[in-house]
């Protein structure tokens, strides 16, 4: 089987968090995969799994918006919005290290809000 290049990769992480679908975005992930966040470093795919059912808390059935996207070889940079009914975040910034197929680091932050209703 051929491995996916950085960019087959990152679309099928898209579809599978805007499905919700948990474990399609873990298996993207490398067994080795380090998460750097504000809630500190997570490692391996129970790492990506907390990080991603904490994600998806956040941001139930959001609404997303990718406005920047650079690939640059095996890294990825990427700016994104979500909304959802109750929370939305618009200074989501991720970065992507890819290795082998599969997503070996990430960085993620962005900044939780209520909606105003």
């Amino acid at each position: 089987m051929a491995t996916r290049t950085p960019q087959e990769i990152f679309q099928h992480h898209a579809e599978t968090l805007i499905a919700g679908d948990l474990e399609g975005v873990v298996s993207d992930y490398s067994e080795d995969a380090v998460i750097l966040s504000p809630d500190g470093v997570k490692r391996g795919k129970a790492g990506v799994r907390e990080t991603f059912i904490k994600l998806l808390a956040d941001l139930p059935k959001a609404d997303w918006e990718v406005p920047t996207v650079l690939f640059e070889g095996d890294a990825l940079f990427l700016e994104w919005k979500a909304r959802s009914e109750a929370t939305y975040a618009d200074d989501g910034v991720d970065t992507f290290v890819f290795r082998d197929g599969q997503i070996r680091l990430q960085t993620v932050r962005y900044t939780l809000k209520k909606t105003q209703g």
